[in-house]
């Protein structure tokens, strides 16, 4: 790895151990297999003892961090954008300077709604450099993608518009050309409707935006 992508970070995953969290079991009101996955989760996490849970997935960050306790999880729960934003305030993250630009962000429902991560992703775009153009809707008051609770898994009731496509009109309302994110569900959905919408701004993950941006070092491999 080039010295400078380093963030010198100690971290494990569980491969093969690793199964679905059950969040769109629960949801879907398969409570029976909720319970089978989160019961053998909390065994092979409380058998690794890892001091904290960075999830890519919101969903899976509200379920790990609310809902696990009931079954004798107790974890330090975090979402990868707090991570960026703790690594890059700690200095162990160096991007670029001066490239500027601008950008729009999506608030994930289970990430700002329900677990009041708002701050992070924000200022991780700040820290880019960018200047950040919010949508009608946002924060808070952030309208959904259209996947949560098990939507994701199923087709759409009829109605006039898909949800998706809402939000994307929204995105596009500001005249941004990139559509930040920070859920693996949120950018499937909005990255299928503008695939739908030519013209549409780039849906792209934070982390792929810092990606794109850290200080690259020659001098080391």
């Amino acid at each position: 790895m080039v010295g400078g992508l380093c963030a010198r970070v100690n971290f494990a995953v569980l491969g093969p151990e690793e199964r679905c969290t059950g969040d769109s079991a629960r949801r879907s009101g398969n409570e029976y297999l909720f319970f089978e996955l989160a019961s053998a989760n909390v065994e092979t996490l409380n058998a690794v003892a890892a001091p904290r849970i960075v999830a890519t997935c919101p969903h899976c960050l509200h379920t790990l961090k609310n809902e696990y306790p009931a079954f004798g999880g107790e974890y330090q729960v975090i979402h990868h954008t707090e991570l960026i934003q703790e690594l890059i305030e700690n200095g162990r993250l160096e991007l670029e300077a001066g490239q500027g630009g601008s950008v729009t962000f999506h608030d994930p429902c289970y990430l700002g709604r329900q677990n009041d991560v708002l701050e992070a992703p924000r200022q991780v775009l700040q820290d880019q450099g960018l200047t950040l153009i919010e949508m009608r809707r946002s924060g808070r008051k952030s309208f959904c993608c259209g996947a949560g609770g098990a939507q994701m898994w199923k087709e759409e009731e009829a109605g006039t518009e898909r949800v998706s496509a809402a939000r994307l009109e929204e995105a596009r309302a500001t005249g941004q050309d990139t559509l930040a994110v920070g859920c693996p569900f949120c950018m499937i959905m909005l990255e299928d409707a503008a695939q739908a919408a030519p013209g549409s701004p780039a849906v792209c993950d934070v982390a792929e935006l810092v990606a794109d941006r850290l200080l690259r070092s020659t001098g080391e491999s």
